[in-house]
């Protein structure tokens, strides 16, 4: 029964201290010492959340000597914010409310929030006093940057070689009648696939690039730049591909994006020293592991958090999630809306979060690892359950079909962060920037 199970929680979990007490990071000490840390959120506009996690994220860097934060946003406008905290050349982001800033497109309050100004902020005066070698740094996972990656690749050619500069023109030229609405080009080659498929050109460029490593990292040309040159190349061949899948089937789409977002983690370490260790900052959906969800189960998704442990060994990757009972949260209606601070619905009585709710508990740490937590309790916490995934839209009126999917708690992620009660973060915008109708995500609903 719910009661019993929350009782039995109450009696394991770890009480937290309020988000403004400078010993909250150290309750989240026991994951030091892992390669990656992925700390999920259950909606992305839920400000307990960002406070949550930059505190875990500062006390690692500080403690445990992270150096990476890798984030569920486009490599190109996390790459200015990475200018930003290591102060590194080129264009920079301080998330100010500027015109010019990073994170415009929708949704930008997902990233464009003061919480999250807070952290830029700290990451660069905590940077100030290093080392450029131990500087901590920001990275974007994601691949809905076709257009900029594209931009900033020619950008990169046309400094260091001309001549491939112009043949990179010419072969992304095939997409670029869709930068703007890339989800139509999925919809143009599915109708006509050898008519309007940019497959080849992409693919060519990204192999052409790679053989060109040599001679673009050493001498006068910075291997960090070429490095920032191959993610892009990268993501502009991930997301040709996930546009045409997303009219194929919507499995496949989804388990694309978490591939890309995988890979350009992987791709991240590979070129910074063995030492390093990186913090990932995804939704619920995309760090808990697919395999205990019915994402895995039912539809034959995958995941990021799935595959850091296939990838990289359980023992060297912890998935924390995150998630409330009720409050409020900066949504939106529809895709490509304005932002919008809504009631969030009390959980269901069917719930995981429901069950966390009746501990009484305003805010508390459960840890779930196998050597941590009590057996029985891990395996009364396998059980399917709902559990609830709030994106960028949310639909409260049809919230179970939009947001609630099953899981099994303690086999999908490795510890939780609870809060009973949340609110919005705070936008630095209200008003969304007009940008591109984009396409809700397969399921669920905006993530």
């Amino acid at each position: 029964m719910a009661s019993q199970l929350s009782a039995r929680i109450k009696s394991a979990a770890k009480v937290l201290p309020s988000l403004r007490d400078p010993s909250f990071g150290s309750n989240f000490d026991q994951f030091g010492s892992y390669k990656v840390v992925l700390l999920g959120d259950g909606s992305h506009g839920t400000s307990e959340f960002y406070q949550a996690r930059a505190e875990i994220t500062k006390y690692l860097i500080e403690q445990h000597g992270f150096d990476t934060v890798a984030v569920e946003a486009d490599w190109p406008d996390a790459e200015s914010v990475d200018r930003y905290v290591r102060q590194r050349p080129g264009v920079k982001s301080k998330l100010a409310p500027a015109p010019e800033e990073a994170f415009k497109r929708f949704p930008t309050w997902m990233w464009r929030n003061k919480e999250m100004q807070d952290l830029v902020h700290w990451m660069r005066d905590h940077n100030a006093g290093l080392p450029e070698s131990r500087r901590a740094g920001f990275y974007g996972l994601d691949l809905y940057s076709m257009g900029l990656s594209i931009q900033a690749i020619v950008k990169y050619l046309d400094r260091v070689d001309p001549a491939m500069s112009k043949l990179a023109r010419q072969r992304y030229g095939c997409l670029e009648p869709w930068v703007e609405e890339p989800a139509e080009y999925g919809l143009a080659s599915l109708s006509d696939p050898q008519l309007y498929s940019c497959e080849k050109g992409v693919i060519q460029m990204l192999r052409d690039l790679l053989n060109k490593r040599l001679e673009y990292s050493t001498e006068q040309h910075d291997g960090e730049e070429f490095h920032s040159s191959e993610q892009n190349a990268y993501l502009v061949a991930d997301a040709e591909a996930y546009y045409k899948a997303m009219y194929r089937r919507s499995e496949d789409s989804w388990s694309l994006r978490d591939a890309h977002m995988f890979e350009t983690l992987r791709r991240l370490l590979n070129v910074k020293p063995a030492s390093s260790k990186a913090v990932v900052w995804a939704h619920n959906s995309h760090i808990g592991d697919a395999r205990y969800t019915s994402m895995g189960m039912r539809r034959g998704e995958l995941n990021l958090g799935q595959l850091c442990r296939e990838k990289l060994g359980e023992q060297n990757v912890a998935l924390v999630g995150c998630s409330t009972h009720t409050g409020t949260v900066a949504a939106a209606d529809n895709w490509d809306e304005d932002v919008q601070i809504m009631k969030v619905n009390p959980s269901r009585p069917d719930s995981w979060e429901y069950v966390a709710h009746e501990t009484g508990i305003p805010s508390f740490l459960l840890d779930l690892r196998p050597d941590y937590a009590d057996p029985d309790l891990r395996e009364a916490l396998a059980e399917q359950r709902k559990e609830r995934f709030i994106g960028v839209v949310y639909r409260p009126r049809t919230e179970v079909l939009s947001h609630y999917s099953s899981a099994s708690l303690s086999k999908q992620f490795d510890a939780l962060v609870w809060f009973d009660e949340t609110r919005g973060v705070a936008p630095l915008e209200k008003t969304q920037p007009h940008t591109p109708l984009g396409v809700d995500e397969t399921y669920p609903f905006g993530l």
